[in-house]
């Protein structure tokens, strides 16, 4: 359906319900006087259908107003934010269906009370303008519920895999080589293009660029083989998967409708899942759970097993542990250290709502006693003395101040490919309780330290912190407004 239909179907359906309501005109009132049938007058509020001239003439007499006005696009005030967000992009690139809605109900939702939902929606404006929340932030974070919302795996994509696996055999042999995946880039119709991106400075950072009329794929020279091979892996999904609505470079540059950001995600998840095919993954955490004392150089080991990064190989942990373990508790952070004392959360996810810290745009100094934190410094000083070290792989258990939550948390430092000033650390969590304590045996190492931890040291109350950064004023403030209304209460005799 054209999407200027569907547009007109929505608003006249609020417009006609709004202009009912405001006669007093019951629905049976408007079957009686228009001899249209219940169901199809329902229909029409909720943006189903548009009814034909004859049937819009009639509508507009029983509600004693004009043809004009009831088909005009013209709508009360109170209705201008919703109509407004119907009419915007944002409205027409989301893909509702995703999340398990469609366009007509979400309508419905608004019709049932107009003016409560309006005063929500400029609200939601009000905010996004005060905090300057760009529509690519939205769908980022859209994109983490979608993940979330499926536990981060998808079975079609996994099947996709297998049929690609099934139609080129040699994919078995683990881990794979840049000439086996540019072979298989070829017989699907797409070159490659290794030197047209190092003539532009200001693409340095651009890993690849696919050219669609040439189907020629640019690939960046400074890339080591793990990032070579997951950026042909995106490439073969995207073609396998016959994907025409995504991003051209990575990573993406420019505006991108949800569509286009979630088919990027997808493309990623399928070459994690190539280059780490599902079964070989789950034998690896079965021995892994079987060790009695933690070793780091295991977790190391799978690096050069399947020639990937750490991000891939603690993302694919994300994939396959929910739905393959039932180790649906756990959450992954990225955060990016610049020196010894800066440091920034880029990317989490968390499958379950339990975990601290929500939200990568906090502009604060994030806790010092984090093991994600602690291996970017502790690489930055290992590399003092040896720079040729690459990875650096920690553990612990943590457990966060006022709450009885504790995560074993494994993570992984590695200098940042784009800026070599830089330290990345990828940390996959997992909720100590009854079930991990019976599948991993090296929980009861007593060698892994366990440390009380919070969100930033800003919010944080434990006074005695001696890893702290800067004072609690954040804490402070709410502590003070707890203070105040308690006096309130005592003051007024209200009982608590």
């Amino acid at each position: 359906m054209p999407k200027e239909i569907f547009e007109f179907k929505l608003i006249f359906g609020l417009k006609l319900k709004e202009i009912r309501n405001e006669k007093g005109i019951s629905y049976q009132e408007l079957r009686e006087k228009t001899g249209l049938s219940l169901s199809y007058l329902s229909e029409i509020e909720n943006g189903k259908k548009y009814p034909k001239g004859d049937k819009i003439m009639i509508l507009a007499k029983a509600l004693g107003v004009s043809y004009d006005e009831l088909v005009s696009l013209k709508v009360p005030r109170k209705l201008e934010p919703i109509v407004n967000l119907i009419q915007s992009d944002f409205f027409k690139a989301f893909p509702l269906e995703q999340f398990g809605l469609n366009p007509q109900k979400l309508v419905e939702i608004i019709s049932y009370d107009p003016e409560k939902i309006n005063a929500f929606v400029n609200t939601v404006l009000q905010v996004s303008r005060n905090f300057e929340l760009k529509q690519e932030s939205f769908y980022y974070a859209a994109l983490r519920s979608y993940q979330e919302l499926h536990q981060n795996y998808f079975a079609d994509l996994e099947e996709a895999v297998e049929e690609l696996h099934l139609e080129f055999p040699e994919l078995k042999d683990i881990p794979f080589n840049e000439k086996l995946l540019t072979g298989i880039l070829l017989e699907i119709g797409v070159r490659m293009g290794m030197d047209e991106l190092q003539k532009y400075p200001s693409l340095r950072n651009v890993r690849s660029l696919y050219d669609e009329k040439q189907r020629l794929l640019h690939i960046n020279r400074g890339l080591n083989s793990g990032q070579m091979n997951f950026l042909l892996g995106r490439e073969i999904a995207f073609q396998w998967t016959k994907v025409k609505n995504r991003p051209m470079s990575t990573p993406p540059y420019g505006d991108h409708t949800f569509e286009e950001i979630l088919n990027n995600y997808r493309a990623s998840y399928f070459s994690a899942a190539l280059m780490m095919p599902q079964e070989e993954v789950v034998r690896d955490i079965r021995a892994v759970g079987d060790m009695k004392v933690w070793d780091p150089k295991v977790l190391l080991g799978f690096l050069d097993k399947y020639d990937v990064t750490p991000e891939m190989i603690m993302q694919r942990l994300t994939n396959i542990l929910p739905a393959v373990f039932g180790y649906e508790n756990l959450f992954f952070l990225r955060f990016v250290g610049k020196g010894s004392d800066y440091f920034t959360l880029t990317k989490e996810l968390h499958l379950t709502r339990l975990h601290n810290p929500h939200g990568n745009e906090l502009n604060e100094h994030y806790c010092r006693r984090w093991i994600s934190l602690d291996v970017i410094r502790d690489l930055y000083k290992a590399r003092e003395s040896d720079p040729d070290i690459k990875y650096l792989a920690g553990i612990q258990r943590s457990f966060y101040h006022g709450t009885t939550n504790e995560y074993l948390c494994l993570s992984i430092a590695f200098p940042n490919v784009s800026n070599p000033e830089e330290a990345v650390s990828v940390t996959i969590g997992f909720l100590v309780d009854g079930a991990l304590e019976r599948r991993i045996k090296f929980l009861r190492d007593p060698n892994i330290v366990r440390r009380e931890v919070n969100t930033t040291c800003e919010r944080c109350p434990i006074m005695d912190c001696k890893e702290r950064a800067v004072e609690p004023y954040v804490h402070a403030a709410k502590t003070e407004e707890h203070l105040i209304q308690e006096d309130i209460s005592t003051l007024l005799g209200i009982e608590k």
